[in-house]
């Protein structure tokens, strides 16, 4: 049993598939198939995961590990989360403007004037796009958006995020009209 010290997710495993132990996988790496390529694949408790075989299906992999050889052994895996240790993962392959969601974590987002709005707790995607959770301490968690606008620079050696504040939804902008009241004419 290993417990990892920098884990980062890769996959969810979702219901059996068959009758010989195969599951289907959610897999969060850019190529599903790449999933195979990272070695073994651990769960929170512990467990270790060893692929055996991966094979595309619609919007998934399906896979199976060893020691998973009936339906009712990958039923027990429903639901599980698969990680692997941060070190695992390829720097080489990104492009400057490209960055591991586990990497983001734990920056601190700060604007021009170095003024903190908090560390990032997470990295969302409910399908509009990257959000990023700032957690500030005595502060609610707030979602700001993950796009060229509200965030301007990444610095992962200084652990921060350069934010626009305004863009981000952090401040209201005092000169864009909202909240003022007009004058409609009627009485």
């Amino acid at each position: 049993m290993t417990k990892l010290n920098n884990p980062v997710l890769m996959a969810t495993i979702g219901a059996a598939q068959g009758l010989r132990g195969e599951v289907r996988v959610k897999s969060y790496t850019d190529d599903p198939i790449a999933l195979g390529s990272y070695g073994n694949l651990h769960s929170e408790d512990g467990r270790v995961f060893e692929i055996l075989e991966i094979r595309e299906a619609k919007n998934m992999v399906v896979v199976r590990f060893r020691g998973i050889n009936d339906r009712t052994s990958a039923e027990a895996l429903n639901g599980l989360e698969l990680f692997i240790e941060r070190d695992n993962l390829p720097d080489e392959d990104l492009d400057e403007d490209e960055f591991f969601y586990a990497d983001l974590e734990g920056l601190e987002a700060v604007d021009a004037e170095g003024k903190s709005y908090g560390a990032v707790t997470g990295v969302f995607d409910f399908g509009a796009g990257d959000l990023l959770e700032l957690k500030g301490p005595g502060r609610r968690p707030v979602l700001i958006p993950f796009t060229e606008w509200s965030v301007l620079e990444i610095d992962l050696e200084a652990g921060k995020l350069l934010v626009d504040p305004v863009a981000a939804g952090l401040l209201d902008d005092k000169d864009d009209g909202l909240g003022k009241s007009f004058p409609t004419g009627r009485k």
